[in-house]
C-alpha cells in the first residue's frame, strides 16, 4: 500500500536550524528505508525563495500501522522539525 506524507516545518526562528541539524540523520535513515523498498520518492518542499519549509515522501509499505511504526524512527519527527504532518493513502498512476 502506498502513502503520501506531506509535512511542514515549524515557522519559529530556530526551525531551519533544527532541520539542518537533523538532516544528516534523516538522510541516513531514509536511505535504509529506500534500500528496504519502502521509500519510492521524496524531497524538500521549498518556498518561493528556495528555502526548505517541509517534506514530501511517497512510501510503499504493507499498511498504515507499519508506516506509523516506521515513522517512530524519523528524526524530523522526534527532533520536532515537522510541525504539521498529513498522511494519505495514495495510488501511483501506472503509465505506459
Amino acid at each position: 500500500m502506498q502513502f503520501l506524507l506531506i509535512a511542514y516545518d515549524g515557522t519559529d526562528a530556530r526551525a531551519l536550524d533544527r532541520r539542518m541539524k537533523s538532516r544528516p540523520e534523516h538522510l541516513e535513515k531514509i536511505s535504509v528505508v529506500k534500500k528496504a523498498g519502502e521509500f519510492l520518492c521524496g524531497g524538500a518542499i521549498l518556498d518561493d525563495t528556495g528555502k526548505m519549509i517541509g517534506s514530501m515522501i511517497l512510501y510503499e509499505v504493507p499498511d498504515r500501522a507499519f508506516l506509523d511504526n516506521l515513522l517512530k524512527n524519523e528524526p524530523y519527527i522526534y527532533n520536532k522539525v515537522w510541525e504539521k504532518i498529513e498522511i494519505k493513502p495514495f495510488r501511483m498512476a501506472k503509465i505506459g
